[in-house]
């Protein structure tokens, strides 16, 4: 059996594996919720929104119109500001939900905003709370598990909202929990072969997703979120094929494969099944035809080329990050600080990543002739193949 087969005989199993666990469905994305506090002389009218995806951390049954105000809650010194009527579900985007109540405070003493919603059900949860006020304007911040509380009060230095640095830790955060951001930065590195090569990988996917991610941000670009998360999913299966392909001699079985599974999407997608139409599979189909001729043609690991596909994918990419900062609906005056922090985290954990790996494999491939090296190589591929196909199977057709 050639080295193009097993590699895709190895891609099949991890597939198989990855959706045998449910599991795996929510580890590729941070899990976020948002809520909007509206402050009135007597109180404050409260918004939630929240992914469906989140709901399905709790048990079917679970009341939510009892938990939230519960666990959302809004103090006025050290009294409880209670709910005057009950919670609300309204109709909103689809795959979100959305909670409306509101509540009366006892007195004018300064606020506190304490977010517990995934208390004792998630560690890593993100809960964005944004504040509009008459005499303060909007501000919004951050709530972790390990901090819940936002003080309101005046001369409060969190009063001010997240800083530029809690934004870098958020973007820190959000490409260490991206499990397919960095499944893409591991197949580019598997058969990067210098130094060099890998700097001009790495600054071409920083420079293009830096670019969405501003647009995006900034509201000049506002792509359909699911089909961009297919689409990274997309790339990470394409850039893990090429390099099984590589390994394997450069055989006709990975692209003729590949294409097929594409063509074959495509013609589910006529039948109606799906997220992407026809035309966006036909149109991945030939691009990947065209990608696999190119680098034929070129010969050797076709460093130029893949740094060109490591900036058009980057650009899909930056649309990915940028979905964080979109929900939020920053003020102007709040934008500047939160996008340039949230872009120096993402690099900074991206770049953490690039030392810890890059040496590793370079030990590798000095070690026992390049054996071990090429082991790995074969074998993240196909194992990275199998993630990005899984996550298209999953974010097109889940």
């Amino acid at each position: 059996m050639s080295r193009a087969r097993k590699a895709l005989c190895g891609t099949c199993l991890v597939l198989l594996a990855a959706l045998a666990l449910p599991a795996l469905a929510l580890a590729h994305t941070k899990s976020t919720s948002y809520s909007r506090f509206r402050m009135t002389d007597d109180g404050a009218s409260v918004q939630v929104r929240m992914p469906l995806l989140e709901l399905t951390r709790f048990p079917p049954e679970h009341d939510w119109i009892d938990y939230l105000p519960r666990h959302l809650t809004l103090d006025a010194g050290d009294a409880l500001c209670t709910p005057s009527d009950v919670v609300r579900v309204q109709e909103t985007a689809p795959g979100w939900a959305l909670f409306r109540w509101e509540v009366t405070c006892p007195s004018a003493e300064p606020r506190t905003i304490e977010s517990r919603i995934f208390e004792n059900v998630l560690a890593a949860h993100l809960h964005f709370a944004r504040v509009s006020d008459p005499d303060e304007g909007v501000l919004e911040r951050v709530l972790v598990p390990t901090e819940p509380r936002w003080s309101l009060a005046p001369g409060d230095e969190e009063s001010a909202g997240t800083s530029f640095g809690g934004y870098v830790l958020l973007g820190i955060e959000h490409i260490l929990a991206g499990w397919d951001h960095l499944a893409f930065v591991a197949a580019l590195l598997l058969l990067s072969h210098s130094l060099r090569e890998v700097a001009t990988l790495v600054t071409s996917f920083t420079i293009a997703h830096s670019i969405t991610l501003a647009l995006a941000v900034l509201g000049v670009l506002r792509p359909e979120a699911t089909a961009v998360e297919i689409l990274i999913g997309f790339s990470i299966a394409l850039v893990a094929a090429e390099n099984g392909w590589i390994l394997g001699g450069k055989d006709r079985t990975i692209p003729v494969a590949f294409t097929a599974a594409l063509l074959l999407s495509a013609a589910l997608a006529l039948a109606g099944s799906g997220v992407l139409s026809a035309i966006a599979w036909l149109g991945l189909a030939v691009f990947s035809l065209c990608h696999f001729g190119l680098l034929q043609r070129t010969g050797g690991s076709g460093g130029a080329l893949r740094a060109v596909v490591a900036f058009a994918f980057g650009l899909v990419h930056g649309f990915g990050f940028a979905g964080i900062l979109m929900e939020i609906q920053l003020p102007a005056s709040r934008l500047v600080p939160a996008l340039l922090g949230f872009n120096v985290g993402v690099e900074l954990g991206q770049l953490a990543v690039v030392v810890l790996l890059w040496p590793l494999l370079r030990a590798l491939a000095r070690a026992g002739d390049g054996r071990w090296y090429l082991r790995v190589a074969e074998t993240g591929s196909a194992a990275i193949l199998g993630l990005g196909l899984y996550w298209v199977v999953l974010r097109n057709w889940g």
